[in-house]
């Protein structure tokens, strides 16, 4: 399964947040958000800081998809 962060980026649109605004609110560090764009695997106590922030839950900034080649 793979990971999707397009949700985040979608919300923080929504919310007219910068990627940078995110990233001092939620106290998560640059590594960190190179990983989300990246839709690599970060810590839950980094997604749960974006969701404190952004008042959502991990659902909503986040999703998993499915692997293709599974039989």
């Amino acid at each position: 399964m793979a990971i999707r962060y397009s949700k985040l980026w979608k919300r923080l649109i929504d919310e007219n947040m910068m990627k940078a605004d995110l990233r001092d609110q939620a106290g998560i560090t640059i590594n960190a958000l190179a990983k989300l764009g990246k839709n690599e695997h970060v810590s839950t106590a980094t997604l749960e800081k974006i969701c404190r922030v952004l008042y959502c839950n991990i659902e909503d900034i986040m999703e998993f998809v499915p692997d293709q080649n599974r039989d």
